[in-house]
């Protein structure tokens, strides 16, 4: 494997409402996420532009289930995780772990669970 490609290219968020997800993620990160149906599943997508970086969406189908349990993915609130933290309860979620030092060369990090039951990672410098 060549070792300046990304093992990580695209993530998907499992939800059970994509309307609700949508609108939960587009009000803690101040976004607008674009809708598609692909196959039999229901998506909205997280914005991004085309140079190789990681990105990803919601996706409401057969074969995504949402759960605490699931695999953990950190989602960039540079520069600082406090903004996006700050309106998950309004918006619906829980935090479940508040910004929390990891180290001076990494930043920090917090844990919350969204409208659908995940537990998903917020990552920022400061």
């Amino acid at each position: 494997m060549d070792a300046s490609v990304n093992i990580l290219n695209w993530f998907e968020i499992s939800v059970s409402d994509i309307a609700r997800a949508k609108n939960f993620y587009e009000e803690i990160f101040s976004i607008k996420m674009e809708d598609s149906d692909m196959m039999d599943m229901k998506m909205a997508f997280f914005p991004f532009e085309m140079n190789g970086k990681v990105s990803g969406g919601l996706v409401q189908g057969p074969y995504h289930k949402p759960s605490i349990d699931g695999a953990k993915i950190y989602l960039n609130a540079n520069p600082d995780l406090n903004v996006a933290l700050g309106k998950i309860e309004k918006a619906g979620g829980q935090v479940i772990m508040p910004k929390t030092k990891i180290s001076d060369d990494i930043g920090y990090m917090a844990f919350f669970t969204d409208t659908e039951g995940n537990a998903v990672a917020l990552h920022s410098n400061n």
